[in-house]
């Protein structure tokens, strides 16, 4: 006879840990904040705590599926995802405001402007691809280039100026289309794990990329081009973090260097690790590290609303991430199967000597 529920299977679900660090976070929230969950309309936009976490979250959820692939596939992060937004942003708005400080009405079209900026994104990721990949440089040193001098290169774009696209409908993507009452920016995290989760379940690039992080000599061996593969990935991250930048850069109508992505590249690592993903590359979960991102951006609006001030923010979130990344570490699940193992046989024993 079946057992009608079995824990240990549960548990040892691959989401069944980010699931419980989610739920934990959404807890504490709770209590701290009884009105967390209520959400309301006002002036036909939704409002409401849990609104925000899901909203503010789009940007690093998109930065998060990359860094995904990226992880998996080369064992290493990409650290500079977080000036890839902010070139990305500065290419975009400085070609709107045609090359002014701050304009009122586009002065070059739109479409023209959101491919510059996706295009030089995806340059950004073939740079870092080719250092990875072709030349072998280990990936954080690798990508330490462009964390160093993207935002430099952004600064050069803009002229050192902060440009400002004031028109209406540069903030829809950052903001509210029409009447809808649900923000932009969720759409298009939503739109984004649609497009990926797809193109990695209904190819062989998902298994592709888990094969040549497992073991790329033995994927070279039959038949799969490893290099190729670590490069494609790097190219798909630097586009969707092109996409998070256009996003950031809609929500403040601008283009401002020094801030937008700042420090974003350490919440998608983080977000991949809590998502229970293998930081030295192999089998990844995409869903995980989505999860890791919506925890992370519920941890953040917690402490704010704990008055917690945004410079002592990284201190209270880094305990917390370390508990929680200890708790999902492959020698704590260790310890802890082997306590319950040797609980077990001193159940036994006890029951054999009755």
């Amino acid at each position: 006879m079946k057992k009608a529920f079995d824990f240990k299977k549960i548990t040892g679900m691959r989401l069944f840990m980010p699931i419980v660090c989610l739920l934990a976070v959404l807890l504490v929230n709770v209590i701290t904040t009884p009105g967390f969950f209520k959400i309301s309309l006002n002036n036909g936009v939704l409002y409401g705590y849990i609104v925000d976490v899901v909203n503010r979250a789009s940007e690093l959820v998109i930065l998060a599926i990359g860094m995904t692939l990226v992880t998996a596939a080369s064992g290493g992060q990409d650290i500079s995802v977080g000036a890839i937004m902010a070139v990305a942003a500065a290419l975009c708005c400085q070609i709107l405001s045609g090359g002014e400080a701050s304009v009122t009405s586009f002065q070059n079209p739109v479409i023209i402007a959101v491919l510059a900026a996706l295009a030089g994104s995806v340059l950004c990721g073939m740079f870092n691809g080719v250092l990875v990949a072709k030349l072998n440089i280990q990936p954080m040193v690798a990508t330490l280039i462009l964390y160093t001098a993207g935002r430099g290169i952004a600064q050069l774009i803009t002229n050192g100026q902060i440009t400002y696209v004031r028109v209406g409908s540069y903030k829809m993507l950052g903001g509210y289309i029409g009447n809808c009452p649900i923000p932009t920016p969720i759409f298009v995290a939503i739109i984004a794990i649609i497009i990926v989760h797809f193109v990695l379940k209904k190819t062989a690039l998902g298994l592709y990329i888990e094969s040549v992080g497992i073991n790329a000599t033995a994927s070279r061996l039959v038949g799969l081009n490893s290099t190729m593969i670590k490069f494609l990935t790097y190219v798909i991250c630097g586009l969707l973090a092109g996409i998070a930048g256009l996003v950031a850069s809609s929500r403040i109508y601008s283009a401002d260097a020094n801030n937008i992505g700042l420090n974003m590249e350490m919440d998608a690592i983080l977000a991949v690790a809590l998502g229970g993903n293998v930081l030295g590359g192999g089998k990844f979960s995409l869903m995980g590290s989505v999860i890791g991102a919506y925890t992370i951006q519920a941890l953040t609006t917690t402490l704010y609303a704990m008055n917690v001030s945004a410079d002592q923010l990284p201190v209270y979130k880094a305990i917390v991430v370390v508990v929680i990344v200890t708790l999902q570490s492959p020698v704590f699940k260790k310890y802890f199967a082997n306590m319950k193992a040797k609980k077990a046989n001193k159940i036994a024993v006890e029951g054999g000597n009755q």
